[in-house]
């Protein structure tokens, strides 16, 4: 009640920017939502947020743009998108099927931007420059290898992963 309460005092006078500083830390789940909610009525409304957190899946889906900060300094700024390439990350392209893993591994080795990450008979596991638009070239490379695709999912790193990347370490010192 105490953050519902911090927050209602901050917005009371409809500030043109509003700086919030770990606004969900300590809450339960209900109050989360309902404070996450309450952030996005204020973009809507047209308010500049600021809004630091160590909750990475909160600013994930709350933020345009992104600042990462370590140990008081700043790393890196953007888009997801931007720091995304900043970091070079690939997306992560996971098939299921029938896969032989040498005939496949041979005519993926020839792609350029296509990293094998794991290989065996029923899964395969690549990390790949702009998945989406290389697709049909993937799956073309796979029939040729006698690949029987049966599904599959394309992800991008997340800005936990992200973070820990550009920091260059999981556990803080």
């Amino acid at each position: 009640m105490k953050r519902r309460l911090n927050f209602a005092c901050g917005i009371v006078h409809r500030p043109k920017a509003l700086l919030l500083d770990e606004p969900t830390v300590g809450v339960d789940p209900q109050s989360r939502v309902r404070l996450i909610e309450l952030v996005r009525e204020q973009v809507g409304a047209g308010t500049c947020v600021l809004y630091t957190t160590h909750y990475m899946e909160e600013a994930q889906a709350l933020c345009d743009r992104l600042a990462v900060i370590d140990h008081g300094k700043l790393i890196a700024s953007g888009t997801l998108n931007e720091l995304r390439r900043m970091a070079g990350e690939r997306d992560l392209l996971r098939l299921s099927g029938i896969f032989d893993p040498a005939k496949v591994r041979g005519v993926l080795d020839r792609l350029d931007g296509t990293e094998v990450v794991s290989l065996d008979a029923e899964r395969l596991r690549l990390a790949v420059e702009g998945a989406s638009r290389r697709l049909p070239v993937i799956f073309a490379a796979l029939a040729e290898a006698g690949a029987d695709v049966r599904e599959t999912t394309i992800s991008q790193p997340s800005l936990e992963a992200l973070f820990i990347k550009l920091t260059g370490r999981e556990l803080r010192e």
